[in-house]
């Protein structure tokens, strides 16, 4: 069975193309840049992928993410995508749509152009050397300012050709998508398709926020909404798509 199910052609519609960095790589990288990391050693970093909830796993995506600093780290994530789509010709994958967080890099000082570039050029790669389709989804940090988003919006319109959508993650609890009503409505009046982590770990009015306020066009994750028979309905009748992720969605946190 689970040869039949690698040979069958899939769709990956949810990976935050950062939370794939190798052990090895954020090793090479926080040696090279001086970034201090909460993990002693490879092994250390490989535990912590045994995540129980939502923070735990952002611990260690943003301590990931820190320690690329340099464009040519950036030509590393040309490098790290390369990987990843060597995973889905091995498992059949034939269209992938990437979250990245620029907010998360710009901070620090990096070029939203150097954020991209190694993400896109892997891809178009990909898709000369595998045939592998590809989206990418730029999304903004719910953790941080409406203002900040719009910021960030602006510096992706250059690269609007690259960017199919836009989508809201990290820390759930206490950032609705209400927060994010203005500058979800302008994305969509540049043309951006809209999607919105929902329902993750907030309760499943975050899921109609989405749907209402911001007019998205699909909910990741979304697993909150098996709470409200009504909500369920409206999915149903709407044939509003959901990105679950079964591994980290079945954690007993969740």
């Amino acid at each position: 069975m689970i040869e039949l199910i690698k040979k069958l052609p899939k769709a990956e519609l949810h990976l935050h193309i950062e939370g794939s960095l190798e052990p090895e790589l954020m090793f090479r990288l926080a040696k090279k840049n001086n970034i201090a990391i909460p993990y002693k050693d490879i092994e250390d970093v490989r535990r912590a992928y045994n995540f129980t909830n939502l923070q735990t796993f952002l611990d260690i995506y943003y301590a990931g993410a820190n320690v690329l600093m340099t464009k040519d780290d950036f030509y590393d994530f040309y490098d790290l995508t390369l990987e990843y789509i060597l995973k889905c010709v091995e498992d059949n994958v034939i269209h992938t749509e990437i979250f990245f967080d620029p907010q998360t890099h710009t901070a620090r000082g990096v070029d939203f152009a150097t954020v991209i570039t190694g993400i896109k050029e892997a891809l178009a790669d990909a898709k000369e050397k595998y045939g592998i389709t590809s989206c990418i989804i730029m999304c903004f940090l719910r953790h941080l300012s409406q203002e900040e988003a719009f910021e960030t919006l602006e510096q992706a319109m250059a690269f609007k050709d690259d960017i199919i959508g836009v989508g809201l993650d990290s820390s759930e609890l206490g950032n609705p998508p209400t927060k994010f009503k203005e500058v979800f409505k302008k994305a969509k009046e540049a043309g951006f398709k809209l999607v919105a982590h929902a329902g993750e770990e907030a309760d499943f009015s975050y899921i109609y926020e989405a749907l209402d306020v911001l007019q998205i066009n699909r909910i990741d994750h979304g697993v909150q909404s098996v709470k409200s028979a009504a909500l369920m309905q409206r999915l149903k009748d709407e044939q509003m798509p959901l990105t679950v992720c079964p591994n980290s969605n079945t954690k007993p946190n969740n």
